[in-house]
């Protein structure tokens, strides 16, 4: 019995080291290093098609913003821009798997992925809601406003994201790493009850936006094609909405994923690693620059069109 009584352990000590790695030591986490090649990959990937797709549609729109939807096309890239500027320093911690650059610098970075995919969703609501409203007809004044109180709301929307972020990061967020000053991104032991309760609420109102704006979406195209049969691709609103239609799936593919994952993370803390690669994920919405670099070409031959 006792060389049954003394294997016996052998057996359950390394579940229970995990365990107790996973949920108390995120320093002596293995998980973590299977994921660094992975994160470091996607956000390579990132950083080169965005900043290859946001200096094309730069170049395109140049200084056209003569409607609603060019000023948002304008914010979506200074969106674009912000990430992609604190991307270089992710791939350096994945690729050497330390972070030196201190715990103040790891909050702001780890919190402008967040800040960007928050502003990039608003800024898609924005344009498809707006088109939607064209197109049902209850939006005349908004199309023929000055573009001048455009400007003027997003200015102040920055203003206002600017100084709210700057003090959640200064006086809440990610006030702990963990156990080791060499790691970042990995503040979800910071994640209380009630910022469990917002990330909740946060996470079903973007499913619940999405599934809603892509039922009317549909709806849209179906109606657009019920008048226009095959000559609907000819139409102006057709090609309006399909870009519109673009923004959604764009939301479908890289925000839902993360979000649907992250109802079940916030009991789950111990998957943070998970949690990351899923984060990753939603990055790739850089690339939606490509998906107005269609029929906007033509603007190289036809100046005279708006954006």
């Amino acid at each position: 019995m006792d060389p049954k009584m003394a294997s016996k352990p052998t057996h359950t000590t390394p579940s229970a080291n995990l365990t107790t790695a996973l949920t108390t030591s995120p320093q002596d986490d293995s998980n973590g290093e299977e994921y660094h090649t992975l994160l470091m990959v996607i956000y390579t990937m990132v950083l080169l098609i965005g900043t290859s797709s946001l200096s094309v549609m730069i170049l395109i729109i140049k200084s056209r913003t003569s409607s609603a939807t060019s000023i948002a096309v304008l914010n979506l890239i200074f969106a674009h821009f912000l990430f992609l500027a604190t991307v270089p320093f992710r791939i350096y911690y994945h690729a050497a798997q330390r972070w030196s650059l201190g715990l103040g610098w790891c909050r702001v970075v780890s919190s402008v992925v967040h800040i960007h995919m928050y502003v990039s969703f608003g800024i898609y609501v924005v344009i498809i809601v707006t088109r939607l409203l064209m197109f049902y007809g209850k939006a005349e004044r908004l199309a023929s406003s000055p573009r001048i109180y455009a400007q003027a709301a997003s200015v102040l929307v920055w203003m206002i994201v600017l100084v709210i972020v700057t003090c959640i990061i200064y006086f809440s967020y990610g006030k702990s790493n963990g156990e080791s000053h060499s790691q970042c991104f990995r503040f979800g032991n910071n994640i209380e009850s009630t910022a469990r309760v917002i990330n909740y609420i946060i996470s079903t109102l973007f499913i619940t936006v999405t599934v809603v704006l892509s039922g009317l979406q549909a709806n849209v195209l179906r109606l657009l094609y019920r008048k226009h049969r095959e000559r609907c691709t000819s139409q102006q609103d057709f090609g309006a909405q399909m870009k519109s239609l673009s923004f959604v799936v764009i939301m479908v593919v890289c925000f839902i994923p993360y979000h649907i994952f992250r109802l079940y993370y916030l009991k789950h803390i111990e998957l943070q690693n998970l949690n990351e690669v899923f984060l990753s994920l939603t990055t790739f919405n850089c690339m939606d620059m490509l998906s107005l670099l269609g029929r906007r070409t033509c603007l190289v031959c036809f100046p005279g069109r708006a954006v």
